[in-house]
């Protein structure tokens, strides 16, 4: 799938750009890229444009060196959807780029930002357009204090040394002895990706404890008036199905679908199931419009 490049203010942007119609903005997972939606947009093309976006320090677009919160994704994204000038959009985020939607809607509704987190009483420099809709799928972005720790065994494959490469050569031929080569290559390109992601550094090494999670959204999501909907798999191990719940629960105007033994790659494994769920919510929203 060819990407289009779009230059704003400080950063770029890559994104794919296919269909006609209402404009559709898809918001990727964490290590993810506008590629994770090649499976969801064919099904919806035909009505909408559907442009799918790699986020700030994912796929194509700018990777600069942050300390990233939540609300770099959303001055990213509005600087997106500014310069295309895009009117009556919808957003669909998948899991940290449902996250980011969450977080975009509720800068819409002038909620700002400070480094102590979220403030009612901070301006915001422009106007952010506001969506016409939510769909969030599996969405992070709900304060979960287990979640702390969950990933420190990863914190090695974060060290900028080449110790930890000249270390993982000489463990090479030891996994190939005891057949764990599979394993072995998950744990290298694992590194490869974090040393290239700075987005993933970033929220590994600058999240650990349960103070830092000051960019969540669950504190908020109330606010939200526009129609959402929440997606879940009901076999999703990844965020939990209370998660979804939450968001379901505190936004009105949210109706919540949970698709059968799917997990938390629905959106590649259930994708039919996936995007006719997100057809017929949108359907909804149109003739509401229209009504």
């Amino acid at each position: 799938m060819q990407k289009n490049t779009l230059s704003l203010p400080a950063y770029t942007a890559a994104y794919t750009d296919q269909g006609q119609g209402p404009p559709l903005i898809f918001l990727h997972g964490f290590l993810g890229s506008s590629s994770c939606w090649q499976r969801i947009i064919p099904e919806l093309q035909s009505a909408y444009r559907c442009l799918a976006l790699d986020l700030l320090g994912f796929g194509d677009s700018s990777k600069p060196r942050l300390r990233y919160n939540i609300w770099h994704q959303v001055e990213f994204l509005q600087q997106f959807i500014q310069t295309l000038d895009l009117k009556n959009f919808h957003l669909v985020g998948h899991s940290y780029g449902g996250w980011t939607a969450a977080a975009y809607a509720l800068a819409a509704t002038g909620l700002g930002w400070t480094s102590q987190g979220w403030s009612s009483l901070t301006p915001i420099s422009t106007s952010i357009p506001s969506p016409a809709s939510l769909t969030l799928i599996a969405p992070a972005g709900i304060r979960d204090d287990s979640f702390v720790g969950r990933y420190t065994y990863m914190k090695p494959l974060l060290w900028e040394t080449p110790l930890v490469d000249w270390g993982l050569k000489l463990i090479a031929p030891m996994a190939r002895v005891v057949n764990q080569q599979s394993a072995f290559q998950k744990i290298f390109q694992a590194r490869q990706e974090l040393l290239k992601q700075p987005v993933a550094k970033s929220f590994l090494v600058d999240r650990w404890r349960p103070e830092d999670a000051i960019d969540t959204v669950d504190q908020h999501v109330q606010q939200l008036q526009i129609p959402t909907q929440v997606v879940a798999g009901q076999q999703d191990t990844t965020i939990p199905l209370w998660h979804c719940q939450t968001y379901a629960e505190k936004i009105a105007t949210a109706t919540l679908s949970v698709i059968p033994n799917a997990a938390h790659d629905l959106i590649q494994t259930h994708s039919f199931e996936t995007a006719q769920v997100i057809c017929r919510f949108l359907d909804q929203v149109q003739n509401r419009v229209v009504d």
